[in-house]
């Protein structure tokens, strides 16, 4: 008798023509240019050691948008102030946990759908990401 087990459905990079609208449409066009900014500047807070700016890619779920997370192949220690957890996980990690900082973050200042749905789809992926302890950790 097989047996199915859940696999995690994997997020995939935005392709360099749906950049332009996945910023918009992860936090809405008023919201744009904060939660930008936001995600940002979690990530310097988060790993003030290890991260110093770059690229970033964008990923998505089965078409909706997800999360930012640097491109890069390092791994960053997560310190500081910004949560009591102390642990280092990959950018790809890193990028999940400054993204729901971004959202929870914002929901206090702006009531909005978008945020509460991005914030709920993250997590949901959150949980079998091969990561998912470091990340709850981080965001707890």
């Amino acid at each position: 008798m097989p047996t199915s087990k859940s696999r995690r459905k994997a997020a995939t990079i935005v392709s360099e023509e749906g950049r332009l609208a996945f910023l918009p449409s992860l936090f809405g066009r008023s919201l744009l240019i904060i939660a930008e900014n936001a995600v940002y500047g979690f990530m310097e807070k988060l790993s003030p050691l290890d991260y110093a700016g770059g690229f970033w890619d964008f990923y998505e779920q089965d078409g909706q948008p997800l999360f930012l997370a640097p491109r890069s192949t390092a791994r960053f220690r997560i310190t500081g102030d910004v949560t009591g957890f102390q642990g280092e996980v990959s950018a790809d990690a890193a990028g999940v946990i400054a993204t729901m900082f971004t959202f929870s973050h914002l929901s206090f200042r702006y009531q909005s759908e978008r945020l509460c749905d991005g914030y709920s789809r993250l997590y949901a992926y959150s949980a079998s990401h091969p990561e998912a302890s470091e990340i709850f950790q981080a965001i707890d």
